[in-house]
Formats: C-alpha cells, sequence, structure tokens
C-alpha cells in the first residue's frame, strides 16, 4: 500500500469515527489541522506521511470526551494503523506525537521530541487561536453550558493539570488560561508567523467584547 491510499483510508476513518463529534472537535477541525500541518511541513521538511497521519489522527478519542482516558486515542491509531500494515517505527511516531500533542501535555515531563510533533502540534494549536479559535472556544463552551463572561469569577493562570482538565470557568477566561499563551508556544518558525496574526485578531476581538458587554460601543 503506497502513502497515498494510507493517507486516503485514513481521512476515511477519520471521518466515519467522527461523525455526529462535537462541532470543535469533528472531522473539519482534523481537515484544518490537516492542511495547516501540510503548509508548515513545506517549510520545515519533516516526514510527510508521519505528519500526515499525526494530523489526521491526533484527536481520534479525544480524552476530554472520553472519560479523561488519555491512552484511548494513541491506542485506537495504533491499532488502525496496524491493520495497514504500518511498520512498526511509524506508528510508533504517530502515537508519540498524539501523547505529547495537546495543551495539557505541557503540564507533565516531556518525554518525546521531534521535528514531525512540532509540525502538528503548531497546527492544531493554530486552530485554537485567531477567528475559528474563537468560534471553537464558544462552540465548546456552549457545549458544557458554560457561561460566556462572569466578572466576579477570576483567571486562573497557574493551574495544575488537574485543575485545568477540571475547570468550569467561563469561556472568556479560557483565553487568557489558554488561547493567548499559544503564540510564544509555536515551535516552528512558519507557525510563530502565522500565530502572530491570529493572535492580534483575539486581542482586538477581546476589546469589542469588553466594549459591548458594558454597553459603550
Amino acid at each position: 500500500m503506497n502513502n497515498i491510499e494510507i493517507i486516503n483510508k485514513t481521512i476515511d476513518f477519520v471521518k466515519k469515527t467522527l461523525a455526529g463529534a462535537e462541532a470543535g472537535h469533528d472531522w473539519f477541525h482534523i481537515e484544518r489541522v490537516y492542511k495547516t500541518a501540510q503548509h508548515i511541513n513545506k517549510q520545515e521538511q519533516g516526514n510527510e506521511l508521519i505528519v500526515a497521519l499525526a494530523a489526521l489522527l491526533h484527536d481520534i478519542a479525544d480524552s476530554k470526551f472520553n472519560g479523561g482516558d488519555e491512552e484511548i486515542g494513541p491506542q485506537m491509531a495504533g491499532d488502525f494503523l496496524k491493520s495497514l500494515e504500518l511498520g512498526s517505527p511509524g506508528i510508533e511516531q504517530v502515537q508519540q506525537i498524539i501523547k505529547n500533542l495537546s495543551f495539557k501535555a505541557r503540564f507533565g515531563k516531556l518525554t518525546y521530541q521531534s521535528k514531525e510533533l512540532d509540525i502538528v502540534q503548531d497546527a492544531d494549536r493554530l486552530d485554537a487561536i485567531g477567528a475559528i479559535g474563537i468560534a471553537r472556544a464558544f462552540t465548546y463552551g456552549g457545549f458544557k453550558n458554560r457561561v460566556l463572561y462572569d466578572p466576579e469569577i477570576e483567571v486562573k493562570l497557574n493551574m495544575s493539570k488537574e485543575q485545568y482538565k477540571n475547570t468550569t470557568a467561563p469561556t472568556i477566561n479560557h483565553f487568557y488560561e489558554k488561547l493567548l499563551l499559544l503564540k510564544d508556544l509555536m515551535k516552528t518558525p512558519t507557525g510563530k508567523q502565522m500565530a502572530e496574526n491570529r493572535h492580534q485578531f483575539m486581542l482586538g476581538y477581546l476589546d469589542q467584547f469588553y466594549a459591548e458587554w458594558e454597553g459603550t460601543k
């Protein structure tokens, strides 16, 4: 089976698996991350197949929707890739990228590093900021029935991993607790450049939000 066939079968698998998923973590999120990862990889020159597979499978079983289980995603991805008879080294790389990709992974000690991880991680983080990042934040907030904003609930910047995973804070707080931090966490030159514009868009959005909240603009 050649690389194109492997990728096409993976796309079909992801589309079927994520049918009906929460709108911020559905196939269209995967597709955007996949396209962005390809764009970044043109400059970074990572392994094309590993970047593609990791981007496509990175949210195949997000722990947020699986009782906090952080092993089910890498396991499901590995089982699928074995069915395609991908070699063990490639499967291990994809699984390691999925394990170390998320924002909350930074709370622990990183045990894996690669150019491909940097590329896919930047692509995933880029989809969490800017216009689409704002839309996704409020979509997930609605899914969890969170309030938009409550001035009396303070932002928490130094949460533990468990506190971050279990937070029920308003969606606006999430901008400060995660989204506005992502620009400075980008790893690749292309990712850093793309993040700057999206970061500035979010700052402008917040200015407008607060003005409208106070009824002054």
